[in-house]
């Protein structure tokens, strides 16, 4: 309530806006969510480790490439906690390193993709007619390929390396963006507040990137956070195969890659990387169902 000046009047406040209630609505219903709370507890674990994970190992020089052959393939300890591996590195700090290339170069997948899709959908979406159908048509020549086959096929063309690896992947992950991105864009664009945009002489570059996709990038941000887990799944999957990060550098998929020829004798050396990826995996899905639940309720099941 307000005095009759304008003012606020004494003992009263202002109430909420809209956007802020229903923000605080979400986050409640994300509090909720106790599965959600530990996926988001399990991200931030996971960025920490990717960010600081190099200084907090107990042997850097192993992720640098040192070895210690007189430590070679000793179990699990209170000196090694994951054991070491066949050329005596502490397998522990291997996957504190692996970390950061492989949660960061994931991460640089599902941001790429999403730029590039929601760039073309919205291009589609917005201008229909020829330009749509050119743009849908090589999103859907796209898909008739397997993402993994094609990535493949480009990082082994453009040679080992993360910047590589993050290009193939990227190149095959767009798609599903732009459908999405197209889909809003088309919904929206007939909106009272783009015909209002238009009758005051807003260009289309101006109606698209200024009022259109700010109100349709939360089933963007929903998608991007359920797809971080299978881009790093993706990641580990080409260091697996061997294209992917340069040795000495630690990643997950390569550590998993060697490890596997000496199962079931040393099996530390790839039980914790594995469960590195399926932590990782596991958590991202948990935090993108909870922020599903925040932005559409009714998905809710």
């Amino acid at each position: 309530m307000t005095a009759p000046d304008g003012s606020i009047a004494p003992g009263m406040v202002r109430p909420p806006s809209a956007r802020r209630e229903a923000w605080r609505r979400g986050v409640y219903r994300f509090r909720q969510s106790h599965m959600s709370v530990a996926g988001l507890a399990i991200v931030l674990l996971l960025l920490a480790l990717a960010v600081f994970g190099s200084w907090l190992a107990p042997y850097p020089e192993h992720i640098a490439g040192g070895i210690s052959t007189g430590a070679r393939f000793a179990p699990p300890s209170a000196r090694h906690w994951f054991g070491t591996n066949e050329m005596g590195q502490d397998v522990f700090s291997l996957v504190l390193g692996g970390a950061r290339v492989s949660i960061l170069a994931g991460l640089a997948v599902v941001l790429l993709g999403a730029l590039a899709g929601t760039v073309v959908g919205a291009v589609a979406g917005y201008a229909g007619g020829w330009t749509d159908e050119v743009l849908m048509r090589l999103s859907d020549l796209k898909l008739t390929v397997p993402g993994l086959i094609l990535a493949m096929a480009v990082a082994a063309a453009l040679g080992p390396g993360i910047v590589n690896m993050v290009f193939a992947i990227a190149l095959s992950w767009w798609p599903g963006y732009a459908r999405l991105v197209r889909g809003e864009v088309m919904a929206r664009k007939q909106d009272l507040y783009v015909t209002a945009a238009r009758a005051v002489g807003a260009g289309p570059g101006r109606i698209v990137f200024r009022h259109i996709l700010p109100n349709v990038m939360t089933p963007v941000i929903v998608k991007m956070s359920l797809d971080m887990g299978f881009a790093i799944l993706t990641v580990a999957s080409l260091g697996f195969i061997g294209i992917g990060v340069r040795p000495p550098t630690p990643e997950w998929g390569s550590l998993l890659s060697v490890a596997r020829g000496y199962m079931p004798d040393y099996w530390w050396t790839a039980i914790f990387p594995g469960s590195a990826i399926l932590l990782a995996v596991f958590g991202f899905n948990l935090l993108g169902d909870g922020l599903r639940d925040v932005f559409d309720p009714r998905s809710r099941r």
